[in-house]
């Protein structure tokens, strides 16, 4: 009678330990899909930016600088590894072009070109992809984090080597300011 006692108690312990695991597993997987959602809409903003770059270069020669700016931001962005490189660059990348937009307001003819607007249109719609995305995206990684954090599950965790993932966080001063408006 003892020995089934003990029997039944390690298979619950295993069916428990497995449950646990199973777990972890649909959380960490979870986080990597939202990463590659994030990440689509991060390379459709890629994709836009140098047709929004070459439409308004013929309008506005002399904001070659933010132009370049953009260009420098958008390659760091494309070449980023990690999530926190990612975040940082991509960071940079819309403060830039939150500044061309505020700059671009001298422009008149180029708010009524067709191109443009359709352009800044997908950009847009594009940017609140990519902040939605990155909200959901941080929302499964708390959610994991939480997960393999929490005792007892932060035994079973480190036994298999479940590690935090890292948040998609402004991490640059730039990227926390609004952009200057000055004509």
């Amino acid at each position: 009678m003892t020995a089934l006692i003990i029997i039944g108690v390690v298979v619950l312990l295993v069916l428990w330990v497995i449950g646990i695991y199973n777990g972890m597993i649909k959380k960490r997987n979870n986080v990597d899909k939202e990463w590659r959602n994030v990440d689509v809409q991060l390379e459709r903003r890629y994709a836009l930016i140098p047709n929004l770059v070459e439409t308004v270069k013929g309008y506005a020669k002399h904001e070659s600088e933010v132009l370049e700016k953009i260009t420098a931001y958008r390659s760091q962005a494309m070449s980023a590894n990690t999530i926190a490189e990612k975040a940082e660059a991509n960071n940079l990348l819309s403060s830039a072009l939150s500044g061309l937009k505020v700059q671009l307001e001298a422009y008149p003819d180029l708010k009524a070109n067709t191109n443009f607007l359709q352009l800044q249109e997908e950009l847009a719609s594009t940017e609140n992809k990519i902040s939605f995305s990155r909200q959901l995206y941080n929302q499964v990684v708390t959610d994991y984090n939480n997960k393999i954090q929490i005792f007892p599950n932060s035994i079973i965790a480190g036994m298999f080597n479940f590690t935090a993932k890292e948040l998609f966080e402004l991490s640059t001063p730039e990227a926390r300011q609004a952009p200057k408006v000055s004509f």
